[in-house]
């Protein structure tokens, strides 16, 4: 069984360390400050589904422990680059389960998935590389919670 996560902890805790270990000094102009909002959107998706599943009835569980092995702002911006669009496949690929187990989360989760793919498309251009296309398909592909775990489980330290 997978394990368990409060949802929009990992990005959550992630943006949370960026910028404890980083400073603005660290990065273009500005684009800490843009950092700093995709992490105060991320806590606000953790607010906003863990608030839906309590008023569903339901217990978020706690918080895991993570390592992201980034050490420096190159490796942390291809590391949240990554974890962003795993992040928008996964919104994708929950949504037929959430609009059947629960369809009251529906809005929550695609408010959350338009944003998570902005994010993904501000790091895209960040980086500005070949691999990293702001927009690369006109189509996604969703991923099945299996895939996000193998691809987002070797972060999770407990």
């Amino acid at each position: 069984m997978p394990q368990r996560r409060r949802p929009g902890d990992l990005e959550n805790a992630f943006y949370r360390d960026v910028l404890t270990t980083f400073t603005a000094d660290d990065f273009a102009p500005t684009v800490y400050d843009l950092l700093t909002q995709v992490g105060e959107h991320e806590a606000a998706h953790v607010e906003a589904l863990s608030a839906t599943i309590t008023d569903l009835g339901g217990e978020p569980v706690e918080e895991l422990s993570y390592d992201f092995g980034y050490s420096d702002v190159e490796g942390f911006l291809a590391t949240a680059a990554a974890i962003e669009n795993v992040g928008v496949a996964a919104y994708a690929g929950a949504a037929p389960s959430v609009a059947v187990l629960a369809p009251s989360l529906v809005e929550t989760a695609l408010g959350i998935h338009s944003v998570e793919a902005r994010h993904a498309s501000f790091l895209a251009a960040l980086i500005n590389d070949a691999d990293n296309n702001p927009f690369p398909n006109a189509v996604d592909s969703p991923l099945t919670p299996e895939e996000v775990l193998e691809i987002a489980g070797p972060f999770i330290v407990s």
